[in-house]
């Protein structure tokens, strides 16, 4: 099977390490941005106990490489802003294996490393054809302004990004979901001093920070809070230092350490801050009647709250290599993938219930020590189906 990925990320990456030693498949990855070139290089993330497991059993020198290149993410936290602790859950009491905290760039060097000679650089996709033996032929624009038709795939993936060019040109662009919460994030570069290490939550009413330690000294600082209605855009008073403090100290001026820390270096960092609504889009998994798949954000993009964007993106690859290995096609990774998701993104955006307008902090928070939400957050940690299940089928 003649394979063409759209867009190196984590889940076209991942794909094609699944497919490049597989007998029958021939795999080419087309990224529009040049060699080494990362986009969101400034921020951090962390990826769930999950996708560490689906690299274990998939893919396990690459779970290797990912774990050495990163911290192990054990515990998390949520405290008020003034450090009253509300909820404090190691992983181990909800996963087989800790995540990890690393940079974007970081991951995808680790993740690209292994497809590197698959990928074809500064080719940005511009439309999508059909060959005489009805396979799709992606045209690429070079920088140049030249158009390439390398060759026809039985099977195209997008897997380009919440924004993806692919699923635009077969399906139309999706209209996101606005859930009325402005998003900030910052990456902090030397954070030797700071007061916190794991992955915490610190609320100041409905408006949350949220910070971690990264490797290399560095800290990832991400802001919430809730905007005048779910399509209000942010106002540009709140790109100010004055209002970053405001939002997030109490109003007695008595900030835990760790706020106060995060307080300082965002109103520091104000020109820095990167900016976004809370948004997710509808999950769309095929098109062109099975020869196009959609995978990671351009099939699912959804609220962070969870860290299960890049984490699902790594679920995504791992699960459609391993269908695709035994047989199956597009519409079978759907079969495979689309219920968990749709878990996924609901859980999410249900653990998202603190921020909103009308949401209490301290009762939903502590709220999560509840057994319904601690076996969903098992089940999100833990279910991910290994080799095994996807033996050939046999005729």
């Amino acid at each position: 099977m003649r394979v063409g990925i759209i867009g190196c990320g984590v889940a076209g990456s991942v794909l094609a390490e699944m497919l490049m030693e597989e007998p029958g498949f021939s795999v080419d990855i087309f990224d529009r941005l040049p060699p080494g070139r990362e986009e969101e290089a400034g921020t951090g993330l962390t990826c769930g106990p999950n996708a560490m497991k689906a690299l274990r059993l998939h893919l396990p020198a690459r779970h290797a490489a990912v774990r050495a290149a990163s911290l192990p993410w054990t515990r998390w936290i949520i405290e008020t802003a003034e450090g009253q602790r509300l909820f404090d859950l190691p992983l181990g009491e909800v996963a087989e294996e800790p995540g990890i905290r690393l940079r974007w760039p970081e991951l995808y060097r680790q993740l690209r490393a292994p497809v590197a000679d698959l990928t074809h650089h500064e080719l940005e996709l511009v439309a999508v054809e059909e060959d005489a033996a009805g396979r799709l032929v992606p045209v690429l624009e070079a920088p140049d302004g030249a158009r390439l038709r390398p060759r026809g795939y039985e099977l195209l993936v997008a897997a380009d990004g919440r924004h993806s060019a692919l699923r635009r040109l077969t399906s139309g662009a999706p209209r996101p979901a606005l859930h009325g919460i402005a998003m900030t994030w910052l990456l902090v570069p030397d954070a030797a001093d700071c007061p916190f290490d794991e992955y915490g939550q610190w609320f100041n009413g409905n408006a949350r920070l949220l910070a971690y330690r990264l490797p290399g000294g560095a800290a990832h600082v991400a802001g919430g809070f809730p905007l005048a209605s779910a399509t209000a855009e942010i106002p540009p008073e709140a790109r100010t230092a004055a209002a970053q403090r405001a939002l997030y100290t109490p109003a007695d001026g008595q900030a835990c350490p760790a706020v106060a820390w995060m307080v300082e270096r965002l109103a520091a960092g104000v020109e820095r801050i990167r900016w976004a609504r809370l948004q997710d889009v509808p999950l769309l998994r095929t098109a062109a009647a099975g020869r196009v798949l959609f995978l990671g954000d351009a099939a699912h993009a959804m609220v962070p709250t969870l860290g299960q964007g890049a984490t699902q993106a790594i679920e995504d690859g791992v699960i459609a290599g391993a269908v695709l290995r035994r047989g199956g096609g597009a519409e079978d990774v759907g079969a495979w993938r689309d219920t968990r998701i749709e878990f996924v993104r609901r859980f999410s955006l249900e653990a998202t219930d603190t921020m909103f307008p009308g949401g209490d902090p301290v009762a939903g928070s502590m709220a999560k020590r509840e057994p319904e939400f601690l076996g969903k957050l098992r089940r999100l940690y833990t279910d991910v189906p290994g080799p095994e299940e996807f033996a050939p089928v046999r005729v």
